[in-house]
């Protein structure tokens, strides 16, 4: 995976060119997305999130799939990995900006230097402003975040105490003139005190998918502009798919047919539902085209 570059400012996401505090120089680890193909869309959120966070990050992004959409988030723990983990799922480019340097002797956090790898084999990139040596200090959190908030035209919030570092990058998206989505929580929970005050402020609240492209004016693919069923499959996905093709199957039936495992079966079925290629109807699975 390790070959860092320097990136030319020529080539740099060209939204970064807006912000008043941009970077000197920034390197990079894998291939940044085209920007002329794809919309950066950052998401950030709680290190110690929630099983309602998480699920919904994971929704949300799934529903991206096969769209023009490239998820940017910071590498770190929890929200930020959990969306470079479903970017990958859905078959979406990703970009991680960690808060050090991207050799990998200090890439941080370092227990996500397997995802690291998984997102630059996979298409995507590592990019960051540090020296390729250079470790994570509290203050180069913020300093990453204005270039996540800086690259893209909106940045989504997943969960947010109060004093949340998360926060920051929504501050900064507000002063970059940037649209802020949040995801709203339940009100009794710590995680979401900091997103219900976002959206007394005037951020914008997202519940689907669709919420998202609108907010960044993608339109929305019809059934008859769907892409073919032959692309955009990951192998798991085919061999479901063509299992279904010959008669519905309940879950165990698939799982024990395909030799997955049960998390292996219900991600796949999951973002062939999102794509809306097969339907469940009285317990068995079926395609619906």
């Amino acid at each position: 995976m390790y070959e860092i570059k320097s990136l030319a400012k020529k080539n740099w996401p060209p939204l970064l060119a807006e912000i008043p505090d941009g970077p000197n120089k920034l390197y990079i680890v894998g291939n940044l997305p085209d920007p002329e193909k794809y919309i950066y869309f950052s998401v950030v959120g709680s290190r110690k999130y929630s099983h309602y966070g998480k699920d919904a990050c994971r929704e949300l992004i799934h529903g991206l799939a096969s769209y023009p959409v490239a998820i940017v988030s910071g590498l770190a723990l929890g929200i930020d990995s959990i969306a470079h983990q479903a970017a990958l799922e859905a078959g979406l480019p990703t970009i991680a900006v960690p808060g050090s340097g991207l050799g990998p002797e200090v890439l941080y956090p370092p227990s996500n230097r397997g995802l690291a790898e998984k997102i630059v084999a996979s298409g995507g990139c590592l990019l960051s402003e540090f020296e390729c040596d250079f470790r994570a200090t509290p203050y180069s959190f913020p300093q990453r975040n204005r270039l996540m908030a800086g690259m893209s035209p909106a940045t989504l919030i997943v969960e947010a105490t109060a004093k949340s570092g998360t926060l920051i990058t929504a501050r900064l998206a507000l002063d970059y003139n940037r649209e802020v989505l949040v995801v709203p929580g339940p009100i009794f929970n710590d995680g979401s005190t900091g997103t219900l005050n976002l959206l007394k402020d005037g951020a914008r609240p997202v519940t689907t998918s669709e919420d998202i492209l609108d907010a960044l004016e993608i339109k929305r693919i019809t059934p008859s502009e769907a892409p073919s069923v032959t692309t955009n499959f990951s192998p798991t996905e085919k061999l479901i798919y063509e299992l279904l093709m010959t008669e519905p199957l309940a879950r165990e039936d698939i799982i024990i047919e395909a030799k997955l495992s049960a998390t292996e079966a219900s991600m796949a079925l999951s973002l062939l539902e999102i794509k809306g290629l097969i339907e469940e109807t009285g317990g068995e699975f079926r395609l619906t085209r």
